[in-house]
């Protein structure tokens, strides 16, 4: 007997009201920025905003405003307010510091943890890496000191409400210190830690810093930040490096699927359209590949190009990279085909963001290129210098572009975070 129309359009109302009150990824706010790679955690911006494509130190800028030590960490940007981490490798202090999204004025700045940090850690690392991820009012921050991972959760006015050892990080093979950001997912920071002691990958209660679960992971070494997707009808919490990218249950850990598609080291972040996975690696080998992500572990399509830091972008069928040496590539998501590649310069560590049909994409050197995201060639827009060492991705939300950007002066370092925005007379 056939089902009634009427019937059927009720069932799969309220099969779509459970698939979404099952998700418990988090949501962000219109125009914030809450966490790595963005509201939708895969390095796209809300499409309905109007940043500039051109700058410089003077064009388009807001306020710019010295940030005190070096870090890589992606500035966040919540309600009126913008955080990051910072470390001061004289004083040996790692810190979280947070300034007026209006005006750039310094609100407060919150030492974490003095001394006791590792000893050596790769020269284009620092020691404030990864990116604070905030949401229902806390923020939750990831250093490493004292041979161990420490996870320490905040409120916006940067009082602590709780820390915790999360897990040990020693290196000695590869000394190059700490990277991962952290990941919300329910109640829980999920947070990666994998080095040559023993990787641990493991979920804390937001609200205690309790364990929840952990699951052990080889023993090597590995920068990438886990990331939760709503791949193929299921949220899977994904990983790349350690020769393979993997899929695991967010809820308890539990080991989905994996596939030996990239390589030991990796610092990027998966990404993932439709029922496809794609990331990338670059230490020993470089490698990119688009995987099935139907339990399967099917490898569609497999590259050798070496793309060590930085993310990928997936967007309407097509996969967006650039590699370490500054080649912007885009291929078929579905086969891999390559579509176009453009030389730029490298090197390059940031990760690309993708607002409407543009991509931003900065090198080390402080130089970002605007170009089209589209598979019939590469269509430039802009290129804009500011700085001359940028390790950390463009943030934009609302409009705005936030950009952390080094300076030498005096040879040392100096840092600057700007706001950009276009200008009202323009």
């Amino acid at each position: 007997m056939q089902r009634p129309i009427r019937a059927t359009i009720l069932c799969l109302g309220i099969l779509t009201v459970c698939q979404s009150a099952w998700s418990q990824i988090p949501q962000a706010a219109k125009g914030d920025w809450p966490w790595w790679r963005g509201p939708s955690f895969n390095g796209i911006a809300e499409s309905d905003q109007a940043p500039p494509i051109t700058w410089d130190s003077q064009k388009n800028v807001t306020w710019k405003v010295a940030v005190p030590g070096r870090g890589h960490s992606t500035p966040i940007v919540v309600g009126k307010r913008v955080f990051l981490q910072t470390a001061d490798e004289n004083e040996r202090s790692q810190s979280v510091i947070c300034f007026d999204r209006q005006t750039g004025n310094l609100l407060w700045h919150r030492e974490l943890n003095r001394n006791n940090l590792q000893d050596k850690i790769n020269p284009k690392n620092t020691y404030a890496t990864s990116t604070i991820a905030c949401d229902r009012g806390r923020l939750f921050v990831l250093f490493s000191h004292h041979d161990a991972i420490h996870a320490t959760a905040l409120d916006l006015n940067g009082s602590v409400i709780w820390t915790t050892n999360a897990a040990p990080f020693l290196e000695d093979m590869y000394p190059n210190g700490y990277a991962a950001s952290p990941l919300l997912y329910g109640n829980a920071v999920i947070i990666a830690v994998d080095c040559e002691a023993g990787g641990t990958l493991l979920a804390i209660d937001r609200n205690t810093g309790q364990r929840i679960w952990a699951i052990k992971r080889a023993g090597k070494t590995n920068y990438a930040s886990p990331v939760v997707g709503r791949v193929a009808g299921r949220d899977q919490l994904l990983l790349g490096g350690l020769d393979m990218v993997a899929s695991y249950d967010p809820t308890n850990g539990n080991l989905l699927w994996d596939a030996p598609a990239v390589a030991m080291q990796t610092s990027g972040t998966p990404v993932w359209e439709g029922d496809m996975v794609f990331a990338a690696g670059g230490y020993p080998t470089g490698s990119v590949a688009g995987i099935t992500a139907d339990g399967s572990g099917k490898i569609n399509w497999k590259h050798n190009h070496r793309i060590h830091e930085q993310s990928l972008l997936a967007h309407q069928g097509h996969v967006y990279a650039a590699n370490d040496t500054g080649i912007a590539l885009c291929w078929d998501a579905k086969t891999g085909k390559e579509l176009w590649k453009q030389r730029l310069k490298g090197p390059i560590s940031a990760s690309p963001t993708l607002v409407g049909d543009k991509i931003y994409l900065v090198n080390e050197l402080g130089t970002t290129w605007v170009y089209r995201a589209t598979p019939t060639g590469y269509e430039e827009l802009a290129v804009n210098q500011l700085g001359d060492s940028v390790f950390a991705s463009p943030t934009i939300c609302g409009g705005q572009v936030f950009m952390r950007v080094g300076d030498q002066v005096n040879e040392q370092r100096r840092e600057t975070l700007y706001c950009l925005q276009i200008s009202p007379d323009r």
